[in-house]
């Protein structure tokens, strides 16, 4: 059920309801422009990833600034951006459903769509969906570059496949899907670098392959928060598929170097128990942060340490300072932003200390 707004523009941060999502406005903003500074010396475009945000508000402040489209994890994610006007998406997945190829293919008469492919069943399934509904689909093939997850071996075997969606009638081969996502987070940056620089080297020989074959990529697409620098820089990759850069998070927050972006992402949370010894209770448990990538932090509260959640409860521990006082408001950094943003409704936007905006999470929990 769609909850109601925490908030109302005009009043005041702390009038907000929590738990509630909190984005900071200025922050919000420096990230979405140092991004679009950084990318446009490179030729490199941005194909900003939705699944961390989730929301067309956001998508089209992204396009606003030079992004040439969104890319999502599922055909929900999709359709609710499509729905709000984006006008070019990839699904950078494998989708096996026939259902779901058929709402893809739908969407298609409306705006510019793709999926991608790392098996020949893949292809065969998608192209019965395009002929089904008269159109055709794009689709790229996803090579794996050294994250063991989805994709099929780069060179040869990414060609033969990319021949094969070439021959269709009803695909369109457009490039390769070229993602490595463990390596957002290794925290040396020596070793991080080299990391990018083995999926650089996989995807220029595979496309160097594909040209033998007489067959261009229009789309070479990947990167990511921790490592988009590298990608953006190869003169290989055509797009890059930065998510996390718009909010952060602790877990962004470990890499050595530390990204040049700003904590915009906030969950505020009240103060509702400090009955034991040094310790004071939230309103914020699992169902309000995702633990996955570890405990929030305490926003500028450096003497305060968030030790654990429940349900519906968090704990916090006083390691220096006084306790926070009962209805104390207090803004927590989610360890991973991603699936935090995915247990709420509504972003309330704050700009010094006043509610500005309030938008909804519109693809909240489109897993379909």
């Amino acid at each position: 059920m769609l909850q109601a707004p925490p908030a109302e523009p005009g009043m005041r941060e702390d009038e907000i309801d929590t738990p509630a999502l909190v984005i900071d406005l200025d922050a919000f903003e420096h990230n979405l422009d140092t991004m679009a500074a950084l990318l446009a010396p490179t030729g490199a475009k941005l194909r900003a990833h939705t699944k961390t945000h989730k929301s067309p508000v956001i998508a089209k402040l992204q396009v606003a600034r030079g992004a040439v489209g969104q890319c999502v994890q599922k055909v929900a994610e999709a359709e609710v951006l499509a729905w709000g006007g984006i006008q070019d998406v990839l699904v950078t997945n494998q989708i096996v459903s026939p259902r779901k190829l058929a709402r893809l293919a739908a969407l298609a008469r409306i705006a510019d769509v793709g999926l991608c492919a790392d098996d020949e069943a893949q292809v065969v399934m998608a192209e019965q969906a395009a002929e089904a509904a008269g159109i055709r689909l794009k689709m790229l093939v996803e090579i794996d570059v050294g994250m063991a997850r989805g994709g099929i071996e780069h060179g040869p075997p990414a060609v033969a496949l990319a021949e094969r969606i070439a021959r269709s009638p009803h695909l369109i081969f457009g490039g390769l899907q070229a993602y490595y996502g463990t390596a957002q987070h290794i925290r040396a940056p020596a070793a991080r670098a080299e990391a990018a620089q083995q999926a650089v080297t996989r995807t220029r020989r595979t496309i160097e392959q594909l040209k033998q074959r007489g067959l261009d990529c229009a789309i070479v697409g990947g990167g990511g928060t921790g490592t988009f620098q590298h990608e953006a820089a190869s003169g290989v990759y055509t797009e890059i598929q930065g998510g996390s850069y718009v909010f952060m998070d602790v877990d962004y927050a470990k890499n050595e170097d530390g990204p040049p972006f700003r904590q915009s992402l906030f969950v505020a949370t009240t103060v509702m128990s400090r009955a034991g010894q040094g310790i004071a209770v939230v309103d914020c448990g699992h169902k309000g942060v995702a633990v996955d990538c570890g405990m929030p932090g305490v926003w500028q509260r450096p003497g305060l340490r968030f030790a654990g959640a429940s349900d519906e409860h968090g704990k916090i521990v006083v390691e220096d300072g006084a306790t926070p006082a009962l209805g104390e408001r207090l803004r927590l950094v989610p360890g991973h932003c991603d699936p935090t943003v995915d247990r709420y409704d509504w972003y309330v936007g704050v700009r010094k200390g006043r509610v500005e905006c309030l938008w909804p999470v519109a693809a909240r929990g489109g897993m379909a």
